[in-house]
């Protein structure tokens, strides 16, 4: 992903809440089903880590992107921000297609 797309799905992602958490039990199944339905949907999407350790929930997100094949677009403490396209998105849904 190139600086400007990142750049542009910072400031869509900006004004959106978290929609998927992480909490004590890690990546569960439940989790990761969520992460790839919200991804499905709205393409662009905020994770909150509830994480104390700074690299367990780095790696915590790095992991929940690399399950659900999408990209980091930003960190910022405990809330990542990730991107996965959508070739068919639903333009009701897509925070893309409703903020872009």
């Amino acid at each position: 992903m190139d600086t400007r797309t990142r750049k542009q799905l910072r400031q869509i992602a900006h004004h959106l809440v978290p929609v998927v958490s992480v909490g004590d039990h890690g990546l569960s199944d439940s989790v990761l089903a969520e992460a790839e339905r919200a991804l499905r949907d709205h393409e662009l999407i905020k994770v909150r880590i509830y994480a104390d350790d700074r690299e367990e929930r780095a790696a915590l997100g790095n992991d929940l992107a690399l399950r659900c094949t999408a990209e980091v677009v930003q960190k910022i403490g405990k809330i990542f921000v990730l991107f996965k396209s959508n070739p068919e998105p639903d333009p009701a849904l897509s925070n893309l297609s409703r903020y872009g």
